[in-house]
């Protein structure tokens, strides 16, 4: 007699095939000893099979069913907010904006004053960024060491000086040449005065502001 079985982490229930005489087989879910007979529990019913007729018995394994597994959830993607970066304030840009002058031009006029460095001190005194003499910054009722004070003064004279020279075919270049040289010299001259230190100044601040202006469009 040949009994089939495997080996599983789980357990298994058992039948058997009853092979008869006959050369039919019937397949037992549970097989029991009566007397002379076997009692075949099968599928259809129970039978009574004489142990003369049986040829051969072979046991099978068969599986427990599946245990069902609930199906695979669905990850669900839970959307993480992505911090926004804070735009820092730019001081110069800020005080331009508030007194109405284009960023650009107050920028310019501050690289060339100061690299827009307020530690910078001039040889003749002036202070900070924007480069404020002490008796301006107390005329414009401003403290020159501190960075936005400072700025928004020297903003505030810009505008004042543009405003002054506002009905002259060359405004800009007065309004420059007053900032670096005082309002007396290009009144003395009737426009920038022909000083070198001047004249060169006017020229840096309108080449950076052209710069600054390509580069923001």
């Amino acid at each position: 007699m040949v009994v089939l079985f495997a080996l599983f982490g789980f357990s298994m229930q058992a039948a058997e095939v009853i092979l008869l005489s006959t050369g039919f087989t019937i397949r037992a879910e549970r097989v029991e000893a009566i007397g002379g007979s076997l009692r075949l529990h099968t599928a259809q019913g129970t039978v009574d099979i004489p142990l003369a007729q049986v040829a051969e018995r072979e046991m099978i394994v068969v599986p427990p069913p599946p245990v069902a597994t609930p199906p695979a959830r669905t990850p669900v993607l839970v959307p993480v907010p992505v911090p926004v970066p804070v735009r820092a304030v730019d001081p110069v840009e800020a005080a331009a904006r508030k007194l109405g002058l284009p960023p650009e031009f107050v920028k310019s006029v501050a690289r060339i004053e100061s690299a827009l460095q307020q530690k910078a001190v001039s040889p003749k005194g002036a202070i900070g960024v924007m480069q404020l003499m002490p008796a301006t910054a107390r005329e414009l009722g401003v403290d020159p060491h501190d960075a936005e004070q400072n700025i928004e003064g020297g903003t505030r004279l810009l505008r004042d000086l543009l405003l002054k020279y506002q009905n002259e075919p060359d405004q800009v270049r007065r309004a420059l040449a007053a900032y670096n040289a005082g309002t007396g010299a290009v009144a003395r001259y009737n426009g920038t005065p022909p000083y070198a230190e001047t004249q060169n100044y006017v020229n840096k601040v309108l080449a950076e502001y052209q710069r600054l202006q390509k580069s923001a469009k």
